[in-house]
């Protein structure tokens, strides 16, 4: 029940777009179709489950204080909790290539489709916010992490789909000249931010 309720907050409550505003440079770049918002969408989703839980590993048996005990009980005081930045940056990056090389073999029109933003997911802040949402709320567990990581994702993939949904259908629609473009998009994303906000008051 505690991964389901992880999980679904993941998506709804805690939506990395409309809760936090987190990754809102490939969110508006990348959500003119939907075809490649969906293949963005599953990157991040691949992307955050793997780094989530590698980075938990890392926080709990390298880098913070005490965290060195399993090596040896005189490490008890040693507190790397200083290199967390530069240490979950680095797996974000790491995970980031082996995406960019999976999509680029197996999906080469995708891979054309999503350019310059696919490799730019390293320095997505939805993904850093991931691990740092993960270390500030210290879950007792690595699948509770990962479930975390998960629900994040899937709540990135949903919110990119939707407003490519509707940038899409309002492509033809007689929008005020000025607002055009990203303009309509803000407004938008930011209505469905409020919207989000109800499922603030849901306990499961």
């Amino acid at each position: 029940m505690e991964y389901l309720s992880i999980f679904v907050k993941g998506i709804f409550v805690e939506n990395m777009i409309f809760a936090y505003f987190l990754g809102m440079c490939s969110y508006l770049a990348v959500s003119k179709t939907v075809k490649t918002a969906v293949g963005l969408g599953f990157a991040v989703i691949f992307v955050l489950g793997i780094t989530v839980p590698i980075n938990y590993l890392l926080e709990n048996f390298v880098l913070k204080e005490g965290a060195l005990t399993w090596l040896s009980p005189e490490y008890a005081t040693v507190d790397l909790s200083f290199l967390s930045f530069i240490m979950f940056i680095a797996v974000i990056a790491s995970m980031v290539q082996l995406v960019e090389m999976i999509v680029e073999k197996f999906a080469p029109a995708l891979y054309g489709a999503l350019g310059i933003f696919l490799p730019l997911i390293a320095v997505n802040c939805s993904i850093l916010g991931g691990a740092l949402f993960m270390q500030e709320r210290q879950y007792p567990s690595i699948g509770e992490a990962t479930v975390f990581g998960l629900g994040s994702g899937v709540g990135w993939l949903l919110a990119i789909v939707a407003i490519a949904a509707i940038r899409e259908k309002i492509r033809y629609s007689n929008i005020p000249a000025p607002l055009k473009g990203l303009g309509i998009t803000f407004i938008l994303t930011g209505l469905m931010g409020m919207a989000f906000m109800a499922f603030m008051g849901i306990e499961i």
